[in-house]
């Protein structure tokens, strides 16, 4: 049964950007269009907060993405990436991405969580506890299907890529 979203419902975004941005990848070659993945998102609701956690490097070469995101009127949240020794590298914003949920839901109506990452299925239960309506947009190939399940509404973004994908010119 479909959830129902009305135009006076209070919204806030959480965009998982590397979750977004490495499905996009590696499913189909291309980036995310997080205008229209906000838009859909959205469905002409009153947005209260978008909020996009990111990963930022020694290089700075993301910065330019951080400022379009921006104009977009989608607030960053930034990390720096961790290295480690041995060289492994780490930029997880989950726990960031939890408290700010539970910390805005109580003046929201619904919680739209970007990202298909399965380790977020018990903020999605404890939001649905407080009344909230959550709903998960991700992309359905590479989310966790108990993500998609708990939640009250799923938008997938593989069910058209060309809306939610940007190619890039020298790939398919």
């Amino acid at each position: 049964m479909p959830v129902i979203k009305h135009k006076q419902q209070r919204v806030s975004i959480f965009i998982d950007v590397q979750n977004l941005y490495y499905s996009a990848k590696n499913l189909y070659h291309a980036r995310v269009n997080f205008k229209e993945v906000v838009k859909n998102a959205l469905a002409q609701r009153q947005l209260v907060r978008a909020i996009a956690y990111v990963i930022s490097t020694e290089t700075g070469e993301e910065k330019t993405f951080f400022e379009a995101l921006t104009k977009l009127g989608i607030e960053t949240k930034e990390k720096e990436l961790q290295t480690f020794y041995g060289g492994a590298k780490k930029g997880d914003w989950d726990v960031g991405i939890a408290v700010d949920a539970l910390r805005l839901a109580p003046g929201m109506d619904a919680i739209v969580l970007c990202s298909g990452d399965g380790d977020f299925l018990p903020l999605v239960e404890q939001l649905q506890s407080m009344g909230k309506q959550v709903e998960v947009v991700a992309f359905g190939k590479s989310a966790s299907g108990k993500l998609q399940e708990a939640a009250d509404d799923f938008i997938d973004l593989c069910a058209d890529p060309q809306k939610y994908l940007i190619r890039t010119s020298n790939r398919k």
